[in-house]
């Protein structure tokens, strides 16, 4: 089975050309409830990921590198923190050049509800999308990680004559029904789209993996808005892309695949929904890793974001039993390791690890103090905790449940309100 391969098929000049007429959409008003308590004050995309990025600057960096210059970002659940890191960091574009990132917050624009579903998000701001004139609309999950060309998507997209193009990964069988499944003929053309399974049809020529959907959608702008109109008018609908607009167009109308590739091996690209607890922790701990599946050293890809002005990580003390280390780990801007050894983790800026404390397979997010004589393995610490001084976390699942978040992996979630301690640093 083979995939229309667009990178030869189209120029330079004219896939930069699509692009520049292509709007992105990124929705980020999901309440992210399966991240539990990392969500209980901001939305998911605004997680801090990787040491320094959040987890919306890779599909906004995607969009950029992509040559993507026009993005609406949609927001609903508490999305101050999302909010303050746009206009930070992505303000950098140049409106005069027709260049931007709009925040589109939810606004009763249509109707008197707030959004209900994923198409109903894009269908309430129908007007603002038409006032962009866009030919093409990609539409976009703001809380994944993974880095990929727009460009060759939609350039398959206008070559296949399609009127919806969906990006597509492969999946094990076990964990397809997690996801939106989709079958489709030697052409790539979709025959059958289920959302989640319970039993998902395998790919053809495979039966341990099935084409999951990831979210991705490419759209002739006439074509979404007259399919958004039909869903909102329809009765009984979930008013939801993978429920209701994808099976629809696909019994009607041209819609295609594409699959996700790894540009330099051909296989799966790299792409991880970070939903959960667990598959949080996972992805931070895989980029300490000696050669991680995710770059963040690819200056040919770079992710951006809001750059911090701190001053380098600082490692003090070199005595025995008292020395300042990390070792098969990532230490961000601001940190301080004050005698104390840290192995195996990711630690973002201005965090300050004390004497005599060992922190061992952990993601600490920003701000975090750790008292001395702390032992602290397969954790992830929330943004702006104090952790006195002796505390043990991640070597009694039993007492840790008592006091924290303990995930079905054994994984110890701590916030700053399970240490009766105040959010300082809210976003």
């Amino acid at each position: 089975m083979k995939q229309n391969d667009s990178n030869n098929a189209m120029q330079g000049r004219f896939v930069s050309k699509i692009t520049r007429n292509t709007l992105a959409l990124i929705m980020a008003g999901g309440r992210g409830s399966r991240l539990k308590h990392l969500t209980a004050w901001r939305a998911k995309p605004a997680v801090p990921f990787g040491g320094k990025f959040r987890i919306i600057d890779f599909p906004l960096s995607n969009c950029i590198n992509s040559g993507i210059r026009k993005v609406g970002i949609l927001t609903q659940y508490k999305a101050h923190s999302l909010i303050g890191h746009i206009q930070n960091g992505w303000s950098f574009l140049r409106a005069e050049f027709g260049e931007f990132v709009e925040l589109m917050p939810a606004q009763q624009r249509i109707t008197e509800n707030w959004y209900v579903g994923t198409a109903d998000s894009v269908y309430q701001n129908l007007d603002i999308i038409r006032s962009h004139n866009a030919e093409y609309i990609l539409i976009l999950a703001g809380d994944h990680i993974y880095k990929m060309d727009y460009g060759t998507m939609i350039a398959a997209h206008v070559e296949s004559k399609a009127d919806m193009t969906i990006g597509c990964i492969e999946v094990p069988m076990d964990q397809a029904k997690a996801f939106g499944v989709m079958s489709v003929n030697e052409d790539w053309r979709i025959t059958d789209f289920a959302e989640k399974p319970d039993n998902p049809d395998p790919m053809p020529g495979s039966t341990t993996t099935a084409l999951a959907s990831m979210g991705i959608y490419v759209f002739n702008t006439k074509f979404l808005c007259e399919q958004l109109i039909r869903d909102a008018d329809t009765p009984g609908s979930d008013h939801d892309f993978g429920k209701n607009i994808i099976p629809n167009a696909i019994k009607k109308y041209r819609v295609f695949g594409y699959a996700f590739r790894d540009v330099q091996t051909g296989g799966n690209g790299y792409w991880r929904d970070v939903g959960t607890v667990d598959s949080f922790w996972t992805s931070n701990i895989e980029l300490a890793g000696i050669t991680p599946e995710l770059n963040l050293y690819d200056n040919e890809w770079p992710i951006w974001t809001y750059q911090e002005q701190l001053p380098p990580a600082k490692f003090i003390f070199d005595d025995e039993g008292r020395r300042g280390m990390a070792v098969d780990s990532l230490v961000s801007g601001g940190c301080i390791i004050s005698g104390a050894e840290v192995k195996k983790s990711v630690l973002f800026s201005m965090v300050r690890i004390n004497s005599f404390s060992h922190i061992e397979e952990s993601v600490i997010l920003p701000n975090v103090e750790i008292g001395r004589n702390c032992t602290i393995k397969k954790a992830i610490i929330d943004k702006g905790c104090i952790i006195p001084e002796g505390t043990v976390i991640g070597e009694d699942a039993e007492k840790d449940a008592e006091r924290f978040y303990v995930s079905e992996s054994g994984v110890v979630l701590v916030t700053p309100e399970m240490l009766d301690q105040e959010y300082r640093h809210v976003r």
